[in-house]
């Protein structure tokens, strides 16, 4: 029991300091990825945080599980390297036995993969979507910045204005590009103030010039006003049907069976599933060579980790263009995984050599003749 203790604070240290590099590495590149976005106009320059803290959240899944990997692999070479594992098997213990105290360090770990991927993923990826679409939906009047050409939310025109008064409600030297019913407008100002009537909101411009061509007219009509009114239109945020799949909770995606929901239901379970393959493939790429380098392992484990995720990605869109059933997939991958690492477990386990198998086969075939 005393070593199982100091065995679980060893990985409980390990796993902590790679579960602060890893979220500082993630939040570090989402934060310059959803400042692009907010460049963009994508995101809410005001909400970069909140998008940042939802799509770090939407990671934690591969991000534990690559922590748990990093752990078990880093302790058990450390006991390789320190011959405390000569001790352990000269013990008449085999690697078989780690598995019962890992799994006793993990399971609260797996857990939290299994919650996040199944329920905390769907809604952070709901919320990021909402911050986007609301921000996406805002009023024409809304998305003018100063100094800036900005698009409309229709897509069908564009503003630009010089400078704008502390009120937010005037501007001077106003640019309006419109493509709108088979007609090309452009419409440039001195100045323009905002007038509330009734509900509605309009753009008096003043002392400007208007160029109207029709869409196959090559002749080109020019007017000069005063003053000239345009009403500026302000947007609704409307509940969408056709929701991305990775928004809709894992409950959902069950009740619509459909490939791309299926798709992603695979992906979710094969997160959580992924983490328990990951704590019996651990134990089997941590053995090393004390007289060899000290990395090898771990480069191979990243490796494995890399092409296990790799793999998960792609059933997903095998899942989803409907090449590979849900089921096949699922049991396809994560069973064979953990097969396989099972009987490489046991293959150490039991020193067995490809040498020793061909004369067991031998001799079981002279035996029988």
């Amino acid at each position: 029991m005393l070593f199982h203790s100091s065995l679980r604070k060893e990985l409980a240290r390990s796993f902590g300091a790679s579960l602060v590099v890893l979220v500082t590495i993630v939040m570090t590149m989402t934060l310059i990825r959803t400042l692009g976005q907010a460049t963009r106009g994508s995101v809410n320059p005001q909400e970069v945080m909140m998008v940042m803290g939802y799509t770090v959240l939407g990671y934690l899944p591969p991000i534990l599980t690559l922590c748990l990997f990093i752990a078990i692999v880093g302790t058990l070479s450390r006991m390789y390297r320190d011959s405390e594992m000569v001790i352990w098997f000269a013990a008449g213990r085999g690697l078989s036995a780690f598995l019962g105290p890992l799994f006793r360090f993990a399971w609260p770990v797996l857990l939290v993969v299994a919650a996040l991927a199944l329920v905390v993923w769907p809604w952070a990826n709901q919320q990021t979507q909402e911050l986007k679409d609301r921000y996406g939906s805002r009023g024409d009047l809304e998305r003018v910045a100063p100094g800036q050409f900005q698009e409309s939310a229709s897509g069908t025109r564009v503003f630009f204005l010089d400078k704008d008064a502390p009120d937010n409600k005037t501007g001077k030297n106003i640019f309006i590009s419109s493509n709108e019913r088979g007609k090309e407008t452009v419409t440039s100002a001195r100045s323009g103030r905002i007038v509330q009537v009734g509900e509605g909101q309009f753009l008096v411009l003043a002392n400007g010039q208007r160029l109207e061509r029709s869409s196959g007219d090559p002749q080109l009509k020019i007017s000069e006003f005063e003053e000239l009114a345009n009403r500026i239109a302000m947007n609704e945020l409307v509940t969408r049907d056709d929701a991305p799949a990775k928004t809709r909770s894992t409950l959902a995606l069950a009740m619509a069976p459909t490939p791309v929901h299926l798709g992603e239901l695979a992906w979710r379970l094969g997160l959580a599933l992924a983490a328990l393959n990951f704590v019996v493939i651990a134990i089997t790429v941590s053995s090393v060579n004390p007289r060899a380098g000290r990395s090898g392992n771990l480069v191979f484990a990243l490796f494995a980790f890399v092409v296990y995720y790799n793999l998960l990605n792609l059933g997903q869109s095998w899942v989803s263009l409907g090449q590979v059933g849900f089921g096949r997939f699922v049991l396809g991958l994560h069973g064979g995984v953990l097969a396989l690492a099972l009987l490489w477990l046991a293959k150490q386990h039991n020193n067995w050599t490809l040498r020793q198998l061909w004369q067991r086969q031998g001799d079981g075939s002279q035996e029988r003749a």
